[in-house]
Parts: C-alpha cells; sequence; structure tokens
C-alpha cells in the first residue's frame, strides 16, 4: 500500500553505499572524515538497507517521477552488480512510477564497462573535476599523493564515447578562484554544457575531535578557517567575470547551474539548488548503515534523524525537527539580510556558510555575503531583460543581441 506524504514538494534523500569510502584524497572533501562517525570498519550498504529504502523511498514520493541520486565517498567502489540489484529493486516497487537515477564520481575508475551500463540504463553522471590540470590536480589527489586529472579526463572521454549524459561538478577555491575565464573555458573545450560551480567554505576546529570540519554554531575561537576557502571577495570576482562571457555568447548554450537559478529567483520560481532557495530541508541524505541526516552538509551527530530501521523515511523527512531545519534558513536570517534588495536572490545562501556577524553584530550573516552581493548586483540588468523576455515567452538568449546594442 502505498504512504504518501501530504505535501507537493518532492523528497530526495541521497545514498552513499560506500558511505564516505574514496579511492581520492581531496584536501576539501567534508565527506571523508564522516567514517570517524563510526566504528564500523566495513561501511559498505548491505543488501537489506537497499531494498527498504528504495520501497521506502518511492512509497514516500507525492509526485510521479523519482530520482535516486547516488552519492559517496567514490559510489564506483560498489560493484555494478550492486547497481544492477538497485534497478531490479526499483522495478520491483515502481508501481508506474518514472524512475530516474543519477549517480556522482569522480570519474576516474569509469571503464567500458561502466559507461555502457550508464548508457543502457539512462543514468546521468556527474562529474567532479576542477579545471584544467594545473587547477585540478592542486587539490584532487589519490592517498598516494598522486595526481587524478588525467584519469578523470579518461573517465570523461569513454562517457561521451558511450553517448552518457554527464555534467560536471567544479569546487572553486583559493588558488582556480584566480582564474575564472581559464577555468569558464576549460568545460567548453571538453563540451561540458551543464556546469555548477560551487564555492568551498570550510572551518577546522582547534580541538582534538574525530570531526575535523565544523558546523556553522561553533564560535569564532574554537575554529580557524580552512586555508583552500574561496573569499567572498575572489568568488563575487570569479561569478561577474564568467557571467560577462556567458552573457555575450553563451546563453541557451552552456547551462551555469548559479545563473540558471538566480534567473529563477528574478521571476520568482523554484531554483534547481537548494542554496538559492527560501527555505530548505527537503533533500536529505542517508549514509551506509542507514542514519538519515538532515542535509549532506549536517552530517554531524546533531543533525541526525534517525534511522531507517527504527524510523520511516517519511517521518524523518517530514518531521518538526526537520521542518524547522529547512525553515531556520529564513527565519534565523540576520537584520542585514532582511533589509537587502537582493534577498530574493539567494535568501542567505547555505546555512552551513552563515557564521560571521553582519553590519548590525548580530550572528548569521553568510561568509560569501560580498561575493553573492556583488554578482547580483552585476547582473541585474541581464536578469531584467532575461525576465522580460521570459514573461513575453521569448527565449531568454535574446539577452546576446541586447547586449550587443548597448
Amino acid at each position: 500500500m502505498s504512504t504518501y506524504a501530504p505535501f507537493a514538494k518532492p523528497m530526495y534523500v541521497m545514498l552513499k553505499p560506500v558511505g564516505s569510502k574514496c579511492n581520492l584524497d581531496c584536501d576539501y572533501c567534508y565527506y571523508l572524515e564522516k567514517a570517524n562517525l563510526y566504528s564500523n570498519k566495513n561501511q559498505v550498504m548491505s543488501d537489506e538497507l537497499l531494498e527498504r529504502f528504495i520501497e521506502q523511498y518511492i512509497n514516500s514520493q507525492t509526485m510521479p517521477q523519482v530520482m535516486f541520486t547516488w552519492h559517496g565517498g567514490e559510489t564506483l567502489m560498489r560493484p555494478i552488480s550492486f547497481y544492477k540489484k538497485a534497478l531490479e529493486l526499483q522495478k520491483k516497487y515502481a508501481r508506474g512510477r518514472q524512475i530516474d537515477n543519477s549517480i556522482q564520481t569522480n570519474g576516474t575508475l569509469l571503464n567500458d564497462e561502466w559507461c555502457a551500463f550508464f548508457k543502457e540504463n539512462n543514468f546521468l553522471v556527474g562529474i567532479s573535476i576542477d579545471g584544467p590540470q594545473e587547477f585540478h590536480d592542486e587539490y584532487r589527489r589519490d592517498k598516494m599523493g598522486r595526481p587524478s586529472f588525467h584519469r578523470v579526463m579518461k573517465g570523461i572521454e569513454l562517457l561521451k564515447k558511450h553517448g552518457v549524459e554527464f555534467n560536471c561538478m567544479a569546487v572553486v577555491n583559493d588558488y582556480n578562484a584566480d582564474y575564472p575565464l581559464e577555468f569558464y573555458r576549460f568545460f567548453k573545450e571538453i563540451d561540458c554544457q551543464y556546469v555548477q560551480f560551487t564555492p568551498i567554505v570550510e572551518r577546522l576546529r582547534k580541538n582534538k575531535s574525530p570531526l575535523k570540519l565544523a558546523t556553522a554554531k561553533e564560535t569564532e575561537q574554537e575554529v580557524e578557517l580552512a586555508p583552500f576557502s574561496v573569499s567572498a571577495e575572489k568568488w563575487g570576482s570569479f561569478l561577474c567575470a564568467i557571467f560577462d562571457e556567458w552573457v555575450k555568447q553563451d546563453v541557451g548554450k552552456m547551462y551555469i547551474q548559479i545563473f540558471d537559478s538566480t534567473l529563477a529567483n528574478w521571476v520568482g520560481e523554484q531554483p534547481s539548488v537548494c542554496t538559492m532557495a527560501k527555505t530548505c530541508g527537503h533533500a536529505g541524505v542517508m549514509e551506509f548503515n542507514g542514519d538519515v541526516y538532515s542535509c549532506d552538509h549536517f552530517v554531524f551527530p546533531e543533525y541526525r534523524l534517525g534511522n531507517i530501521y527504527s524510523k520511516p523515511l517519511t517521518s524523518m523527512m517530514y518531521s518538526e525537527e526537520q521542518l524547522k531545519f529547512g525553515n531556520d534558513k529564513f527565519d534565523k536570517l540576520p537584520q542585514q539580510c532582511r533589509e537587502c534588495d537582493v534577498l530574493f536572490a539567494c535568501y542567505g545562501e547555505c546555512p552551513k556558510n552563515r557564521f560571521i556577524k553582519d553590519k548590525y553584530g548580530n550572528d548569521g550573516l553568510n561568509y560569501l555575503c560580498k561575493g553573492y552581493y556583488k554578482f547580483f548586483h552585476h547582473v541585474m540588468p541581464y536578469m531584467d531583460f532575461m525576465k522580460k523576455e521570459l514573461l513575453a515567452k521569448r527565449p531568454p538568449a535574446n539577452v546576446m543581441e541586447w547586449v550587443k546594442q548597448r
């Protein structure tokens, strides 16, 4: 019997079939240390848990389409047989729903067999790559300190060879943020039309906690900013430089998630990324043992909602605790945000980055605020134009001709 939740908004729970296990050792990875939360050495999802999750996840959906997102660690450290089993279980419990799968990977373990499997089963593959070789290899090395760029590029070529749909997730850090155009043009050169730029901001605990990375709750005295973090000023300049090239020649050709989400907010639509939405909390994460957390950026003991063996997914994801977590994104905005003329464009961005004081001395301002503020004001005339085009049912790409005439 179906157990539809009485909510129209889709519920997402990412799966971590190998927990935090990975063949790389990226300096800034916030997943790797999560292994320290558990005493189990073999942090691998069992077939029993896989079936329990798939049945509950499908039955809890309020929409006819169901998206499964496989994350890590490194997802390809599970064999293809594991994902074949998952597909069989999805068919078993689908009951007429459309099932889609996306998987995030560092790309180094891709081969012809994996790519043929992804193509045959319509997987969307997300590749983690931080731009050209010099930028990528700065922080993305394996456990022996060896660079990974060439292995990732080999994986991308195999995806293309097999016609697999893929996109790229690129981390923007203290180093590559200085080279926005080289960075952006690289993705055009490798024919990746869908790119997510993710600013890395982490704080390190000064004490000897098993989790070095800190939450936004911890005070400045307890933590220090990680050296690889991108500064607010660099982040703003990075986005402006790329936008200036994109708006002249690539609208409708290159899909940059933050630009698309900004335009969505400009016209009052739901953005595709939770960090830019008014509220969050509808996208949780399940660890290899069935523990469910509020968000993949909040895999800390205080954000554990329960375990799927003792609580149904719906009771965790629609709990008062989780609803409060999602609503706090807007409810806890400091005064400076509430007075901001571009609040509608970011809603304070991700709560994990809200650890500085606003101009009134209130806690909870986003560390990247200055950068976002610069970016939103820079793009304002272009967003206004594209909004008019959309409302008139004309393509936003008309902005490119408008820019030429200015």
